[in-house]
């Protein structure tokens, strides 16, 4: 099962990557927040903080929180957001 679907980039997801240091990713909606942690750690080669979920209508999120020495901006640029 992928756990990861897709970077949300909306205007409001682009600037929580530059002010609150988070990625908002669409996930698997069985996914659990520490499935979720794991496979962002493991894909993108970085240290999370935090995942909270929230689940809108047929969607979930995930809200990602990097840790201070991983800038959320390094990972959107490699992911081509920004």
């Amino acid at each position: 099962m992928k756990i990861l679907l897709h970077p949300i980039t909306t205007e409001k997801a682009i600037k929580l990557i530059e002010i609150e240091n988070k990625i908002l990713f669409v996930v698997a909606k069985e996914s659990r927040s520490e499935e979720i942690k794991k496979a962002f750690e493991k894909d993108f080669n970085v240290k999370v903080e935090k995942v909270n979920t929230l689940i809108r209508g047929k969607r979930k999120i995930a809200y990602v929180k990097l840790s201070k020495e991983t800038p959320a901006v390094d990972v959107a640029t490699r992911l081509g957001i920004l």
